[in-house]
C-alpha cells in the first residue's frame, strides 16, 4: 500500500499541491504535519511510520516535506529499509522539480551518500 505524507508551512504552503501529486501516485492515504521543517514534534510522520507495514510504502511530495535535516533524512531512510518500507519521494530536486516515477530508498540512499561525499 502507499501512504503518503505531506508537510506544510502553516501560513505559507497549502496541501493541495502535494495530496494531487500523492493521489495521482496512487496513494491511499496520508498523514498531514502543518508546521515547518525545523520542528522536531511531527505528529502525522509518526503517524504514519506507525501505520506503516512491511511492503507499503511512503511516498512525499520532495524530500524536504521528509527530512528536517539530511542526518534526519538519512536515519528515517533507515529505519524504513530496516522495516521493508520502501521509499519514493515524486521530485528528485526541489530546484528542479524533476519528476521520477519510482525513486526507491535504495537508490536515494547512493544518491545522498554521493551527495555527501561519503
Amino acid at each position: 500500500m502507499k501512504i503518503g505524507y505531506i508537510r506544510v508551512s502553516k501560513q505559507e504552503q497549502h496541501e493541495a499541491l502535494q495530496i494531487d501529486a500523492l493521489q495521482e501516485a496512487g496513494c491511499e492515504k496520508w498523514f498531514l504535519d502543518k508546521m515547518t521543517g525545523s520542528k522536531a514534534e511531527r505528529k502525522g510522520l509518526d503517524e504514519a511510520l506507525t501505520y506503516l507495514r512491511p511492503g507499503d510504502t511512503l511516498v512525499v511530495w520532495k524530500l524536504d516535506r521528509a527530512g528536517r535535516s539530511l542526518t534526519h533524512l538519512i536515519d528515517l531512510l533507515k529505519n524504513l529499509t530496516e522495516r521493508d518500507i520502501e521509499f519514493i519521494s515524486l521530485v528528485v530536486s526541489s530546484d528542479d522539480l524533476l519528476p521520477v516515477s519510482e525513486l526507491r530508498s535504495s537508490e536515494l540512499t547512493v544518491i545522498i551518500y554521493g551527495c555527501i561525499g561519503a
